[in-house]
C-alpha cells in the first residue's frame, strides 16, 4: 500500500500544544507529518501499519533527524559536534551527516560490538563522514574517551541523543500521530511498536501519547544490553522530559502511566549488533512487497515483533535504508 502523506503543517503540534516552547532552539532538518501506510499480506501475518519516519527529511530520513533538530540548534559553521556510539550506531551516523548540512565537523568515539552487514555499512560511511573518529574496545572507555575530548568541543550529544531537550522532537512526534488518528488517516493502535536501545525515541512517544490523550502502549523491542536499555531508563527519561516541559511551559504534563510502557526482550539475540535470523527473514519479506529496507541491528528486531502483537498494531519505522548509500 502506498504511504498516505497528509498536508504539511505550518507549525509543530508541539509548539501548538505548548506555545511557550516556542523559545527552545531548533533547526529545521525534516518535513512533518511523516506518512503512515499499512501493509497486509504477509506470511501467517495480521495486517501492521507503518509510520514512515524514513521519509521524515529529504536526504536521510529517521527518528534522529527529530531529535537532532533540537540538539543541534546551537551549532555554527566550523564548529565540531562531540558524540558516542557503537559502531555500528546510526545515531552517530545521523549526527555526522545533519552536522554537516550546518557546515559543522563531527568527532565521535565508538566501541566495538558484534557487527552485522548493515552495521558494517553504516560503520563504513561513519568513517567517511566523521571528521575525527576515535575506537574504543568498551562502552566505558569510549565514554571516558568522549568526556576527555568533549571538553574542548561546541556541542556534546550522549548516546543515542536521549537527553531532555532531544525528545522534545519525539514528543512532537507522537502529537502528530494523534493529529493523523483523528483525521483518520489510520486507527487508533493499541501497540506502537519500535527498537529499544538509548530509549530517547520511545520516552518521547510515550509522553507525547499521554498528552495527546492517545491510549496506545509504546512497545519498545530491546536492541541493546539490559543494563542501559530497560523499563525504568524509559520511565526515567519520561520523567526527566516531562519535567523540561513543566518547567518551560508552566503546566504539569500528563503522567505516564508504567503500563503503557512495555519492553519485549526476547528479539535481542543475545548481543547489540547481533544478526537475529527470524527478524532478518522477516525483513525480507517485507521488503519482497515495499520500498522498505530494514537493518538487522535495529529496525528489523523490532519488527518481528510487531507482527506478534495485537491489532490494531503501529510499526514506527525508525531506520532509513538511505543512509546506507554513499
Amino acid at each position: 500500500m502506498t504511504p498516505s502523506h497528509p498536508a504539511r503543517t505550518a507549525e509543530l503540534p508541539l509548539f501548538r500544544r505548548f506555545p511557550a516552547l516556542h523559545r527552545v532552539a531548533r533547526v529545521s532538518l525534516g518535513t512533518f507529518p511523516s506518512p503512515v501506510m499499512q501493509v497486509d499480506g504477509l506470511p501467517d501475518a495480521q495486517p501492521v501499519w507503518i509510520k514512515r519516519d524514513d521519509l521524515n527529511a529529504a536526504r536521510v530520513g529517521g527518528n534522529k533527524v527529530r531529535s537532532l533538530e533540537f540538539l543541534l540548534a546551537h551549532v555554527r559553521a566550523g564548529e565540531t559536534v562531540l558524540t558516542l556510539g557503537g559502531e555500528g550506531s546510526t545515531h552517530v551516523l545521523m549526527t555526522a551527516l545533519l552536522a554537516g548540512t550546518l557546515g559543522a565537523r563531527t568527532a565521535a568515539v565508538l566501541w566495538r560490538h558484534e557487527m552485522n552487514a548493515s552495521a558494517r555499512a553504516v560503520l563504513a560511511r561513519t568513517r567517511r563522514e566523521c571528521d575525527v573518529l576515535m575506537t574504543r574496545s568498551n562502552p566505558v572507555s569510549a565514554m571516558v574517551a568522549a568526556w576527555w575530548r568533549g571538553r574542548t568541543a561546541a556541542c556534546s550529544i550522549p548516546v543515542g541523543g536521549a537527553t531532555p531537550t532531544g525528545m522534545l522532537g519525539h514528543v512532537n512526534a507522537a502529537l502528530e500521530l494523534a493529529e493523523q488518528v483523528a483525521s483518520g488517516a489510520l486507527p487508533a493502535p493499541r501497540s506502537v511498536v519500535l527498537p529499544l536501545g538509548s530509549g530517547g525515541t520511545a520516552a518521547g512517544l510515550a509522553l507525547g501519547f499521554a498528552i495527546a490523550g492517545l491510549d496506545a502502549t509504546v512497545t519498545g523491542v530491546r536492541v541493546a544490553p539490559r543494563i542501559g536499555s530497560n523499563h525504568w531508563r524509559v520511565m526515567q527519561l519520561v520523567r526527566s522530559c516531562g519535567d523540561l516541559i513543566t518547567r518551560l511551559a508552566g503546566e504539569r504534563v500528563t503522567r505516564v502511566d508504567p503500563q503503557h510502557v512495555r519492553v519485549v526482550h526476547t528479539a535481542f539475540g543475545g548481543a547489540y549488533g547481533r544478526m537475529l535470523p527470524a527478524a532478518h527473514d522477516a525483513a525480507v519479506a517485507l521488503e519482497s512487497r515495499t520500498d522498505i529496507h530494514l537493518d538487522d541491528t535495529y529496525s528489523a528486531k523490532a519488527w518481528l515483533a510487531a507482527l506478534h502483537e495485537e491489532a490494531p498494531v503501529l510499526f514506527w519505522l525508525t531506520f532509513d535504508g538511505r543512509i546506507l548509500s554513499a
